[in-house]
C-alpha cells in the first residue's frame, strides 16, 4: 500500500513541477530537477531496504542529489555514508484520503479562481485589494491526484483558507473522476490535513549528497 501511494506521488510531482518523468530505477525512480540552487535531482524509493538505500546512495555522484523514501530519519542514517547528510528538518508524512466533494464558499472577503495548465489544476485565492492570499495545485493521474504546493499568506492566516483550498482541489479532481488525493506534507500542514480527513501513511526520510 505505502509503495503504491509513493509511486503515485512520485509520478504526480513531477507532472507538478513540470520536471522530465520519473525514470525508473532498480531501486526506485530518479528526477532530475533544473534550475534549482537546492536540488540537482532526487531518487524517491517505494521500499526502504537497506540494500536498496545503499544502491541508490551509490549511483550518486552530483552533489545536491536528494534521497526521499518512506522511514524513520533514525533508521537510515546508518546505511549512509559520511557524505551523505539525513535532512531531519526536512523530514515529512506521505498522506492520501478518499476524495469527496464538500462545495466550499471562499472567506468572506476573498475570491477564488481554478485554472487548469497541462494536467496542472491551480486554486488561487485573493483578498479585497487583488493580492494572493492562499494557492494550491494538484496533478491529475487519471483516477488519483496529487496535492502539492498548498500555502497561505502570513497575514491571512487563521481565517480558514487552506482548508478552503484543498476542498476546492478536492471537489475539482472529484468532478474530474478522481477518487483518491496523495501529498507529501510538512509538518506545518500535517494538521490542517489531519482535520480534513487525510491520513499519514508513512514518515518521509530525506537526505542530501554533500561531498
Amino acid at each position: 500500500m505505502v509503495a503504491d501511494i509513493v509511486r503515485t506521488w512520485v509520478a504526480g510531482w513531477a507532472v507538478s513541477r513540470g520536471t522530465p518523468p520519473p525514470v525508473e530505477k532498480p531501486w526506485g525512480f530518479y528526477i532530475s530537477v533544473a534550475d534549482s540552487p537546492s536540488e540537482a535531482g532526487r531518487h524517491v524509493l517505494p521500499r526502504t531496504e537497506e540494500s536498496l538505500v545503499r544502491d541508490a546512495a551509490a549511483s550518486v555522484s552530483e552533489p545536491r542529489t536528494w534521497m526521499k523514501m518512506p522511514a524513520e530519519p533514525e533508521n537510515i542514517e546508518p546505511w549512509m555514508s559520511r557524505e551523505w547528510v539525513v535532512a531531519w528538518e526536512s523530514t515529512g508524512h506521505l498522506m492520501a484520503v478518499d476524495l469527496v466533494a464538500t462545495h466550499p464558499v471562499a472567506p468572506e472577503g476573498y475570491t477564488a479562481s481554478v485554472e487548469t495548465v497541462g494536467g496542472v489544476t491551480y486554486v488561487r485565492v485573493l483578498d479585497t485589494a487583488g493580492e494572493q492570499a492562499a494557492n494550491g495545485q494538484l496533478a491529475a493521474l487519471g483516477e488519483a491526484v496529487v496535492v502539492d504546493r498548498v500555502g497561505t499568506a502570513e497575514a491571512h492566516r487563521r481565517r480558514g483558507l487552506g482548508a478552503f483550498v484543498m476542498r476546492t482541489l478536492a471537489d475539482h479532481a472529484v468532478a474530474e473522476g478522481a477518487a483518491l488525493g496523495v501529498l507529501g506534507a510538512t509538518d506545518a500542514g500535517r494538521a490542517l490535513y489531519e482535520s480534513l480527513g487525510w491520513k499519514k501513511h508513512a514518515t518521509l526520510a530525506e537526505c542530501v549528497y554533500r561531498p
